[in-house]
């Protein structure tokens, strides 16, 4: 008997679904739509709070290989979000970031060489902050012009590595607003994390991306047939 695909999603607190008191997160929401269609992927959640790119780059290749649930096989493709926790600035708004821009270029140009030879990749690009309440924590200041960057930046290494990139953010910023307006609804009091129509936002998003649904062989439209 053929076995689903297993599919695993890497990144920070928004891949752990951090926010969402409702639904567990946009990935846990994934999860549950794909579990009941035996044709769809057994999605496996391995966000980690506060996670960057060098503790996920780290990680991935162990993590990955142990959740192939049968002996010798390994998943079959793999998501990746990760990148605001790097761009944030240290200790007031133009302090240094936590991995400037050069270093996270290269840093994610190589997990995309690392990450393509295990299995299929996707990429979920950055969303924006409400940088009236920062600091976070009191020592970390988002700021959108920043997360702007690193989303392109992001962007060009999966364009350049040929992997598919899904934007959730188009990188508009108002001059008077402190958060791009479609996003003040959908972040929480601490003005970094999705709250959970954020994280519905982004299912709703992540779960009707054509090429995401042509790997795992699912009906265009988000929606497959319940079995």
């Amino acid at each position: 008997m053929e076995t689903a695909s297993k599919f695993i999603a890497f990144g920070d607190s928004g891949v752990f679904g951090w926010g969402d008191s409702e639904g567990g997160g946009w990935v846990e929401r994934l999860r549950r739509h794909w579990m009941p269609r035996l044709q769809a992927p057994v999605l496996y959640n391995l966000g980690v709070r506060g996670d960057g790119l060098e503790r996920l780059s780290n990680r991935l290749n162990n993590e990955f290989m142990v959740r192939g649930e049968l002996r010798r096989q390994k998943p079959q493709g793999m998501l990746i979000a990760v990148g605001i926790n790097d761009a944030a600035r240290i200790g007031r708004c133009d302090g240094r970031q936590q991995l400037d821009p050069a270093a996270f270029l290269f840093g994610f140009e190589q997990l995309l060489i690392n990450a393509k030879c295990l299995a299929p990749v996707f990429v979920v690009g950055l969303t924006p902050v409400n940088e009236a309440v920062m600091p976070f924590a009191n020592c970390l200041w988002y700021l959108n012009r920043d997360l702007d960057l690193y989303n392109r930046i992001i962007e060009e290494a999966c364009l350049g590595a040929n992997v598919p990139f899904l934007r959730l953010w188009d990188g508009e910023i108002s001059a008077t607003e402190n958060v791009p307006l479609e996003w003040s609804k959908r972040l929480c009091s601490d003005g970094i994390h999705c709250n959970s129509a954020g994280h519905e936002w982004i299912f709703e998003q992540v779960s009707c991306w054509p090429e995401l649904l042509l790997w795992a062989g699912l009906p265009p439209e988000g929606f497959c047939r319940l079995n």
